[in-house]
């Protein structure tokens, strides 16, 4: 027996399964995450969210902050969007009426919520950057735009990173040391017009973006197919000073590019290889904390070895220590 498929439809055409589970949900405060598969609409909609302490619950949105965040993005489009409007408050006028205990007050904005899927976390970052008046600050650790996937973002990424530098705002991105030489990620920014700098460090935290010093963005799970958008003032300035310290440490690779200064044979790359190597770590772990492949690991460990004169692993370490390079500031 096949599945009727979904219905398509706009906000302002709810349809009848998803205005009676969005009801129930404001009513008892969640629904099941397998509830939403005969109405994906809300999930679209960005009415139902998954929960924060189990991603197998959904939370709804309050229906005036809802509303609000939908009738945000009429400004582009005032003609054509004045009788969606009108629509979108008499469909809503009741649920206002319904919002049980639970609901948050019209003025509270949720300090974290998770964001599921691609286009959706797409659409929050994109909303927050068309109110950014100031700043995007970014951290991007090994950023593969090689494939189909990364390719769309970058485009996405483009078009909002402009219009942010054209309303006279700022862009700072730190990158992990291996994305130095990816002919895509220089490309970038000899396109963009405005005041964006890049600058790169061997080792960053997971992915940041950070609209304003007001919210932020951070993956939610390893396959950064969900992410948290993060309002809390607290935790936003922690992310905004640990950047500003990252950023402080990087080297910069745009628009001036300076090469790290290579210390009696050393390269910097090396340098941060033997690092890892005094503490214990094996190639594979190297390779992941610099963002590099196994196999690129392996050559600098060798070039290193060959410099210090090394024949053993074991050998290898006691020569890096001995040497002082680590010891030795750039």
């Amino acid at each position: 027996m096949s599945t009727v498929p979904h219905p398509r439809h706009g906000v302002d055409d709810l349809c009848a399964a998803g205005t009676e589970l969005y009801e129930r949900a404001l009513h008892e405060g969640r629904v099941r995450a397998a509830e939403a598969a005969a109405a994906p609409c809300l999930i679209d909609f960005g009415l139902l969210h998954p929960g924060l302490e189990d991603l197998d619950w959904l939370e709804p949105v309050a229906p005036a902050v809802a509303l609000h965040q939908l009738l945000r993005t009429s400004s582009e489009r005032i003609a054509d969007e004045r009788r969606r409007e009108a629509r979108l408050a008499e469909r809503f006028a009741p649920l206002l009426r319904s919002g049980g205990p639970r609901t948050p007050a019209v003025a509270d904005t949720p300090s974290a919520r998770v964001l599921s899927g691609t286009e959706r976390i797409n659409r929050a970052i994109t909303e927050a950057m068309a109110e950014a008046t100031r700043e995007v600050l970014c951290v991007q650790p090994n950023s593969n735009y090689s494939n189909e996937r990364g390719q769309i973002a970058q485009s996405v990424a483009m078009d909002r990173d402009q219009s942010l530098l054209d309303r006279g705002g700022r862009i700072r991105t730190l990158y992990q040391s291996t994305q130095r030489h990816v002919p895509l990620v220089m490309a970038r920014y000899e396109q963009l017009r405005g005041d964006a700098e890049a600058r790169t460090l061997d080792e960053l935290t997971e992915r940041l973006i950070l609209v304003d010093r007001t919210v932020a963005f951070i993956p939610a799970d390893d396959d950064r197919l969900m992410a948290l958008e993060v309002r809390h003032p607290a935790l936003v300035k922690y992310f905004g000073t640990t950047f500003d310290r990252l950023w402080s440490l990087a080297t910069p690779m745009f628009p001036e590019a300076v090469q790290p200064p290579t210390l009696n044979g050393i390269t910097p790359r090396q340098r941060a290889i033997a690092t890892l190597l005094v503490e214990g770590h094996t190639d594979a772990v190297i390779a992941d904390r610099l963002g590099m492949n196994v196999r690129t690991a392996r050559v600098h460990i060798a070039k290193l070895a060959a410099t210090l004169g090394s024949d053993s692993r074991a050998q290898l370490g006691y020569l890096i220590g001995r040497s002082g390079i680590l010891d030795q500031e750039a």
